[in-house]
C-alpha cells in the first residue's frame, strides 16, 4: 500500500475526559492536527470507565483496524501505588472496517497469576506463528526470586478475542514498562523504558523470541530522562524513522526524536521550528501510517 498521511491515538492526561482515545493526523509525521476538535473520539464506559496508552494495528488476517488500550483512570482519585498494585487486568479492544465506526469497547483479562495491573498493551504481527504477539507491564511477584517489580509479559492472539496463556516477556533488573516493537527489514527493534533511569532502552532481534534481544548502545536515549511511552513509526516518503518520547516528568508531552538506522544508535533532536505536536498535549499513543484513502476519511469525519 501507498501511505500518504498518519493517524495518532493518544490520550492527553489525568483531567476529566483526558483518559480516552484521542486522534490528530498529519501529512508529514512531524506537524500534527487534533481531530474532532480537540475532543475523545472514542470513550470506554466499561471497567476503570477510562483508558491509556493507546495502541492503533492493522489486523492482517481480516483486513480490520484494532485499539487496545490499558483500562485506568487515575483521574478517578486511586492513587498510583493502588493502581499498579491493585489496578485492572483487563485490556480495553476496540474493532472497526473503515477507521471511522468503532465497536463498543470490549474488556478482556489477560490472566497473569498475581498481577496487580496490565498496563500500556502493544501488539505486533509474528509471521512465523501468523498471529499477533500481544505485551504489556505487569507488577507481579515472581515466585522464583519473591522480588515483586514491573515486568513485560506476553500472548498470542489471533482475534484479540481470545488469548494463549500469558508468559514472562522481559524483565531488568528494575522495573520495566512501556514497551513498543517494530520491524526494520528482516530486524526487530524494541523500545523499552527504564523505571529506574527514567529513559528509554534500545534492543535488536532477528525475531521475536523473548531471549533472542540484545541491547543497542543509544547514546541520545540514555541522555533523555523522564520520558516514557515510546512510539515508532517510518516517515512514508523516506528511509528515514520517528521514535516518539513522553516527556511526562516535565509535563511537556511528546518530542520527537528521528534516525537514518537504529542499529547504528545515532538519533537526531529535532528543533522545536521543525515539528508541531498540536494543540493537545498528547500522552502514551501510537502511530498508523495511513492510505489517502483511510486519512480522507478520517478527516472528513472529525477534521471539520
Amino acid at each position: 500500500m501507498e501511505y500518504t498521511g498518519y493517524l495518532f491515538a493518544h490520550f492527553i492526561g489525568e483531567a476529566q475526559l483526558g483518559e480516552q482515545v484521542y486522534f490528530a493526523s498529519s501529512r508529514d509525521g512531524l506537524h500534527w492536527k487534533d481531530l474532532n476538535s480537540g475532543n475523545p473520539v472514542l470513550i470506554s464506559d466499561i471497567g476503570e470507565k477510562g483508558v491509556r496508552d493507546p495502541f492503533i494495528i492493522r489486523d492482517v488476517l481480516n483486513g480490520k483496524y484494532i485499539i487496545i488500550a490499558t483500562d485506568l483512570c487515575i483521574a478517578s482519585g486511586k492513587g498510583w501505588w493502588s493502581a499498579q498494585h491493585y489496578g485492572s487486568t483487563n485490556i480495553i479492544v476496540w474493532e472497526s472496517k473503515d477507521l471511522v465506526n468503532w465497536s463498543e469497547p470490549l474488556a478482556v483479562n489477560m490472566r497473569v497469576p498475581g498481577a496487580g495491573c496490565v498496563w500500556a498493551p502493544e501488539a505486533i504481527f509474528d509471521e512465523s506463528r501468523q498471529e499477533f504477539l500481544v505485551f504489556w507491564a505487569s507488577m507481579v511477584t515472581e515466585p522464583s526470586t519473591d522480588e515483586t517489580k514491573q515486568r513485560i509479559y506476553a500472548s498470542y492472539t489471533k482475534d484479540f478475542h481470545e488469548f494463549s496463556d500469558a508468559f514472562l516477556y522481559k524483565e531488568g533488573k528494575f522495573h520495566i514498562i512501556d514497551t513498543t516493537i517494530i520491524k526494520v527489514g528482516k530486524k526487530y527493534y524494541r523500545f523499552s523504558k527504564n523505571e529506574t533511569e527514567n529513559n528509554i532502552i534500545l534492543e535488536k532481534s532477528e525475531n521475536l523470541d523473548k531471549c533472542s534481544f540484545e541491547q543497542v548502545m543509544v547514546p541520545t536515549l540514555n541522555s533523555i530522562q523522564g520520558v516514557e511511552g515510546p512510539a515508532a513509526f517510518k516517515f512514508n516518503d523516506r528511509d528515514e524513522w520517528c521514535v516518539l518520547v513522553d516527556r511526562f516528568a516535565e509535563d511537556k508531552g511528546y518530542l520527537p526524536l528521528l534516525s537514518h538506522d537504529f542499529e547504528s544508535g545515532e538519533f537526531r533532536t529535532p528543533s522545536e521550528r521543525e515539528y508541531d505536536m498540536g494543540s493537545n498535549k498528547k500522552r502514551h499513543g501510537s502511530i498508523l501510517n495511513l492510505t489517502e484513502t483511510e486519512l480522507r476519511a478520517i478527516e472528513d469525519k472529525w477534521g471539520k
